[in-house]
């Protein structure tokens, strides 16, 4: 699995796996299957979406997924997990 490094426009970084259950969740928001998204649209709103939903995920409290949302973000990357972890 992957996860993302999100660092916010306050400074603050958080780093969250995208789990089975992120993947099934941007599915059903993209109307896609996960890695046909990324291989064919290559469309940085959906990184910025599976942001939204890992921190969604996390027990914290987002705006709505749309631009307010988008404005708290100054950088999403996409990192490699660890495999032992």
């Amino acid at each position: 699995m992957a996860k993302l490094k999100i660092v916010r426009t306050d400074g603050s970084v958080i780093e969250g796996e995208i789990t089975p259950a992120v993947e099934y969740a941007f599915e059903q928001y993209a109307k896609k299957g996960f890695h046909k998204a990324f291989r064919d649209d290559e469309k940085q709103t959906d990184v910025y979406w599976i942001a939204w939903e890992v921190l969604r995920r996390s027990g914290e409290t987002v705006k709505p997924f749309g631009v307010e949302f988008i404005e708290t973000l100054k950088n999403v990357e996409v990192l490699d997990s660890d495999p032992l972890s």
